[in-house]
């Protein structure tokens, strides 16, 4: 076995035994976790980590069962009358992406990769072998799911700003001409926020074959969908199928995936089950779909409107503010992301920042407030200096 696959022992407090556990020392032990897990004074931005702001008015739904059975669409016997909330959170994810579900259809998954895998399963098979044409700065999940499926994988340059190259684009898929192409656009990629042209990439790569153009926009969807400084990035665009999600920027304390797929994209087969049942899962929880409709419902559009607006204000405030640490930021027009040069140790520690390489990255949700950007930028403007924390 080798030092990567090594197992190592659990540790010897945490073992389950033959006998029922002390609860006291067993609560003890969850209660110095959850403080572990609280930003407290260490506020996590490298991503959202605003959970404690909402979990108020998400508490009650933590203590329910829903075991959602099949599609949300049509009657059902095992209908626990949670599916009507899913339906309405998929129509409100449905026209941010600008379409309405007559022409789309979808779930609500348990995370945004099992719907990234749910859009790259169904979008296989309109094409007859296609490989999956994905961005070298894209989520390493996306290269994950095309494996699991085994779909040759192609890595196609990024420009300077995070983007996939149209014109690297251009030649691997013309060099597999008549395959067919699956090309995995993202809208906010990890490190740089940057959001691919869905129509320029269509575009690209129309003249040599069939083509499927999935959107990963897990991360930067609902920014995108509140701004007119992006490119086009969704089903409007011309993309085929798209993955969303709500928990970064709306603070659930759970992930959740949404996962729409145009209904001519998904034609009938010869398997005795309707379209839209489809799904990776039989059954599924309901509890995703219920705290997105109770936080959406909460803030309505023009509350995730604001709260976009007001991530987007940071995000410039960082930029200047870093630009005047020396830290040379960077961000793609719209993102709630901001890059800078990666700091010294301790600051990155201190800040809990995610980092890749000689770059690190700040999210402007939650806890990046005025205040928070101007102390990282004391720290980072401390650390360029060699002082230490």
């Amino acid at each position: 076995m080798s030092p990567r696959t090594a197992l190592t022992p659990p540790d010897e407090g945490l073992a389950i035994g033959l006998q029922p556990s002390p609860p006291e020392a067993d609560i003890r032990a969850l209660h110095q976790l959850r403080r572990a897990l609280d930003p407290g004074d260490r506020p996590f931005l490298g991503l959202s980590d605003h959970v404690g702001q909402v979990m108020a008015e998400l508490s009650p739904l933590l203590g329910l069962f829903t075991d959602q059975q099949g599609c949300p669409y049509g009657d059902s016997r095992f209908d626990d009358g949670a599916r009507a909330y899913e339906k309405a959170v998929l129509t409100y994810f449905a026209t941010l992406a600008g379409v309405c579900l007559d022409e789309a259809h979808g779930y609500v998954a348990a995370s945004p990769r099992e719907a990234l895998l749910h859009g790259l399963v169904l979008a296989r098979r309109g094409l007859p072998e296609p490989s999956v044409y994905v961005s070298e700065q894209a989520h390493y999940d996306v290269v994950r799911a095309s494996e699991l499926l085994g779909m040759n994988t192609v890595r196609v340059r990024a420009r300077g700003d995070g983007t996939m190259d149209p014109d690297d684009l251009r030649l691997q898929v013309r060099m597999r001409r008549g395959a067919g192409a699956l090309v995995v656009a993202t809208c906010g990629t990890p490190l740089h926020g940057a959001i691919d042209d869905v129509a320029e990439l269509r575009a690209t790569v129309a003249a040599f074959g069939p083509v499927h153009i999935h959107v990963d926009a897990s991360a930067g969807g609902l920014a995108a969908a509140h701004t007119d400084l992006v490119a086009s990035w969704s089903l409007a665009h011309g993309a085929h199928s798209i993955t969303l999600s709500g928990h970064p920027l709306l603070g659930l304390p759970v992930p959740a995936g949404i996962s729409l797929v145009r209904r001519v994209q998904d034609p009938p087969t010869n398997l005795p089950i309707t379209v839209p049942d489809r799904l990776l899962v039989g059954a599924r929880s309901g509890l995703s779909a219920l705290l997105l409709w109770t936080r959406l419902r909460s803030l309505g559009r023009a509350g995730v409107a604001a709260m976009v607006a007001r991530s987007q204000e940071v995000a410039a405030y960082a930029l200047a503010t870093f630009e005047a640490a020396g830290v040379a930021p960077e961000r793609f027009p719209g993102s709630l992301t901001v890059t800078f040069e990666r700091p010294a140790r301790w600051v990155v520690d201190k800040w809990r920042l995610h980092y890749s390489g000689d770059r690190a990255r700040i999210v402007t949700t939650g806890p990046m407030t005025y205040t928070a950007v101007d102390e990282l930028a004391s720290d980072l403007s401390s650390a360029r200096q060699g002082v230490a924390a």
